[in-house]
C-alpha cells in the first residue's frame, strides 16, 4: 500500500487513546486520517454511523472476514470489532496517516500484512488508575468493567514481549504522553504537511 505510513495505536480501554488521537487530529488538521472500524455492538449515545463505527449486523461482517476484506477483526463481549482493508485505503488514497486503533490480536494480524505501520502502545501508570479512568466513564457496567481490567492486564503483559510495539509510552501525565507520541510521529507528519504545501 502506498502513502504515508500508518500507526497502530494499541492500549486498554481507558488509557487515554481516544484523547491523544483527537488532539493529534486537532493539531494536524489534515494530516491523519482515522481508519473506521466496523462493529456489530449498538450505537452509543452521539455516536454516528460512518463516522464513529461502520455499525454493522453479524451476518455481513462475517462474510467480509471470510472475503478477506478484513486486516483484522476481535469479538469483544459478544460484538465483532473489525478494521476493513478499504477503510484503510480510502484515507492512504488522501495522503493521510492513518490511525488504527486496535488491540493486542489485532496487532499480531496486521504484523502478518504488507501494511507496515508503527505500533505504539500506550500504557496506564497502573491499573488501580485505569480502574478509576473506566469507572468514571459510567458508560459501563461491572461486569464489563471486569472484562476490560482482565482484558488490560493480558494486553499489559503481551506489550512487554520484545519486537511487538516500536514504542511503549505511559500515559501517566496526558501532556507528556502527548509530546513523546507527537516526536514519535513528526517524520510521517513532515512528510504529509510537505506533499501538501
Amino acid at each position: 500500500m502506498s502513502g504515508p505510513r500508518p500507526v497502530v495505536l494499541s492500549g486498554p480501554s481507558g488509557v487515554g487513546k481516544s484523547t491523544l488521537m483527537k488532539r493529534l487530529m486537532k493539531d494536524y488538521e489534515g494530516v491523519f486520517g482515522f481508519s473506521v472500524s466496523h462493529t456489530t455492538r449498538n450505537p452509543r449515545p452521539g455516536e454516528e454511523d460512518g463516522k464513529d463505527y461502520h455499525f454493522t449486523t453479524k451476518e455481513a461482517m462475517q462474510e467480509g472476514i471470510d472475503n478477506n476484506e478484513f486486516i483484522e477483526n476481535a469479538e469483544f463481549s459478544g460484538n465483532m470489532y473489525g478494521t476493513s482493508k478499504a477503510a484503510i485505503e480510502d484515507v492512504q488514497a488522501k495522503n493521510l496517516i492513518c490511525i488504527l486503533d486496535v488491540d493486542i490480536q489485532g496487532v499480531k494480524r496486521i504484523k502478518e500484512t504488507d501494511l507496515n505501520p508503527i505500533y505504539i502502545f500506550i500504557q496506564p501508570p497502573s491499573m488501580e488508575i485505569l480502574e478509576k479512568r473506566l469507572r468514571d466513564r459510567q458508560t459501563e457496567t461491572e461486569e464489563n468493567i471486569q472484562k476490560r481490567l482482565e482484558a488490560a492486564r493480558v494486553d499489559m503483559e503481551l506489550s512487554k514481549e520484545p519486537g511487538v510495539f516500536d514504542i511503549v509510552i505511559v500515559n501517566d501525565d496526558i501532556e507528556r504522553a502527548y509530546e513523546e507520541l507527537k516526536d514519535i510521529l513528526i517524520e510521517e507528519i513532515t512528510k504529509v504537511q510537505e506533499t501538501k504545501s
